[in-house]
């Protein structure tokens, strides 16, 4: 116990003394920005192929884009995190001669991967919507663009929401792998503080920790946002 008490003074004096904790709040705002801006681009895109796989495919055009969703629904599914960040911040970017950080490559990819799950997601929830939801737009005027974005995907969202969530907490715990690109998160900012006197089982600790009082915040949330969402359906 004495030993642990040792190591965890000399990781209090790096960061309090030292201000380890701005490289920290730095890791844990950078953190937060990527897996919202990773969200909102994902439920954009997810909603987007999600309409496109579930409208009627008699026409060439719904045809076409569907077979482009699917591509990149098996894309971004089949190869992992890493793989799509490392690609495009020391593949495409170079080749396009596009200068971005690596906060910026990450939300993009991150969007661009939550986007094919999210997808996958959003047509399960549409698909559970009662059918006479459409017919009853369509049968007051409404096109089948308006009738699915005003009526059909709300109720959509309201269905996946714990699915959402579960969809952001990953999110949020993928970030430890955005220092391959240079971007600094909290698994970056811990790393720094252990290399200061080489001792990492009290920084990893406090990592852990955090990620854990994180995800139980966002589940709380959620878990609050079902029940307004649960007590508006009873009112109407």
């Amino acid at each position: 116990m004495g030993s642990f008490g040792q190591k965890f003074d000399s990781f209090w004096e790096i960061f309090i003394k030292y201000k380890g904790y701005v490289k920290v709040l730095e890791g844990l705002k950078n953190t937060a920005i990527i897996a919202i801006t990773g969200l909102i681009i994902g439920l954009f895109i997810g909603t987007l192929i999600a309409i496109v796989r579930v409208i009627p495919k008699y026409k060439l055009l719904p045809r076409i884009l569907n077979g482009f969703c699917s591509f990149y629904v098996w894309l971004f599914r089949g190869t992992p995190m890493v793989v799509q960040l490392l690609i495009f911040y020391y593949v495409l970017l170079p080749l396009m001669e596009i200068n971005m950080t690596g906060v910026q490559v990450a939300c993009i990819v991150f969007g661009l991967n939550s986007g094919a799950y999210i997808s996958e997601i959003m047509r399960s929830g549409i698909q559970s919507v009662d059918h006479g939801q459409m017919e009853g737009g369509r049968s007051v005027g409404l096109s089948f663009a308006t009738t699915m974005t005003h009526i059909v995907v709300p109720q959509a969202i309201k269905n996946i929401l714990p699915t959402l969530g579960n969809e952001f907490i990953s999110l949020i715990k993928e970030t430890s792998v955005v220092s391959f690109v240079g971007a600094t998160d909290l698994y970056v900012a811990f790393n720094k503080i252990g290399t200061n006197n080489y001792e990492f089982m009290v920084p990893y600790l406090v990592m852990a920790l955090i990620y854990l009082v994180i995800v139980i915040i966002i589940s709380l949330l959620i878990k609050l946002m079902e029940r307004r969402l649960k007590k508006s359906d009873r009112r109407n």
